[in-house]
């Protein structure tokens, strides 16, 4: 048994579909030789509700959308050592950025829920249930400071591994070789 004091292991969901998380998981074996060398303090894999100080490396995936993300995110930064920017969500928005041509919230609102949507045409909005939309989303690095960005849609397992390697070794993650440069 190592000396060595396990690194805290935080992993966070915001605006995203959960693919980076899946890519995560898909470290299949590797995850037995990781969960040796970190304590996985926050994840929605572990169901952990909420976000400790004293976090050594967090890993985001998601970009900023609502105002629930706006305040997670700020709480990540504030007790992170290290933060990165997981998958192309994180990194610039992605996908989740699509509804910003639609112009501000209540405006999108409008047309998935009223125009398009629930024949009720009832917008959902519960105080501390349902979280206030953003009228711009935007990634991650717009909101707070980033250490590491690792972009991909979802990022592979094995650049996800050679990040995670190079930081617990106490190295900064280089992508070299096509596979790690590939972007999407």
């Amino acid at each position: 048994m190592s000396d060595t004091p396990k690194i805290k292991l935080a992993t966070v969901w915001l605006g995203g579909c959960s693919g980076c998380h899946m890519s995560l998981l898909d470290l299949d074996e590797w995850l037995i030789d990781l969960a040796a060398r970190v304590d996985l303090v926050y994840s929605p894999i572990a169901d952990i509700k909420v976000f400790p100080e004293g976090v050594d490396l967090a890993l985001v995936e998601g970009a900023i959308a609502s105002d629930e993300h706006m305040e997670i995110i700020h709480t990540v930064r504030r007790n992170s050592t290290l933060l990165v920017s997981l998958g192309d969500c994180a990194v610039t928005g992605n996908v989740t950025a699509l509804r910003n041509p639609l112009g501000e919230a209540g405006l999108t609102l409008q047309q998935i829920y009223v125009d398009h949507g629930d024949p009720r045409g009832i917008i959902p909005a519960e105080p501390g249930i349902v979280p206030v939309l953003l009228d711009k989303v935007v990634p991650v690095h717009a909101v707070v400071a980033v250490d590491y960005f690792l972009p991909g849609c979802p990022p592979p397992a094995p650049r996800i591994r050679a990040l995670l390697e190079a930081l617990l070794a106490g190295r900064i993650p280089t992508a070299e070789g096509a596979k790690m440069l590939r972007f999407g």
